[in-house]
């Protein structure tokens, strides 16, 4: 994007909010920039006001009427590569998508490849297991009060824990994690964001 559009995008864009995960509160985001995810998805990445990091909300606005949307980046499907086997598998609740992406994100950037759990697949999870839990070798485990009885999350989580898989909780919420995954480590992110996040990747590198 060359800087005269960034500009136009700057001044048509109006006041986006979204939630500031250090601060606990939605906060007007400062510099809101539109992009796509991997999955070809619509969202809006920004600055917090506030404290300064990283705000990431989910969802379409009129910036990205400007610009092209990316074809989505297909990892699964029988044609697809294989992947590697420390990829990180990140599953969540459709509620915390913006989160989830913004770990994803951030774990891209240090070197570390992702699969974000697909809430929306017809996986049937009690005769089938979808093949990136089988190739990847560690998961994050977004656990909040929407995901802690979200039956794939759970079947998800299982079929790591049943392979004797690693396996880092990512806690957005003051809420117990299952009995199953008590004993797997545990990172508070309803706090400093960055330090939760390099304690997390800390233990998934061990």
């Amino acid at each position: 994007m060359n800087e005269q559009m960034h500009w136009d995008i700057e001044d048509d864009i109006e006041a986006i909010e979204g939630y500031c995960v250090r601060c606990k509160e939605t906060v007007e985001i400062e510099d809101p920039q539109p992009v796509w995810t991997r999955r070809g998805m619509p969202a809006t990445r920004g600055t917090c006001p506030d404290c300064g990091g990283t705000v990431f909300r989910m969802g379409k606005t009129d910036a990205h009427e400007m610009q092209n949307r990316p074809e989505a980046v297909q990892v699964a499907g029988n044609n697809r590569a294989r992947l590697a086997q420390d990829t990180a598998y990140i599953v969540f609740a459709e509620q915390d998508a913006a989160l989830a992406e913004q770990i994803a994100d951030d774990l891209q950037k240090i070197g570390i490849a992702s699969w974000l759990h697909e809430n929306s697949d017809n996986t049937n999870w009690a005769g089938g297991v979808h093949p990136a839990l089988k190739e990847c070798n560690r998961m994050v485990v977004l656990l909040s009060p929407h995901s802690a009885a979200h039956e794939q999350v759970m079947a998800a989580w299982q079929f790591f824990k049943e392979k004797g898989k690693r396996i880092a909780i990512a806690q957005l919420a003051p809420i117990s994690p299952p009995d199953a995954i008590r004993r797997s480590p545990r990172f508070d992110f309803t706090g400093d964001y960055k330090t939760a996040f390099r304690q997390m990747v800390a233990a998934l590198s061990e």
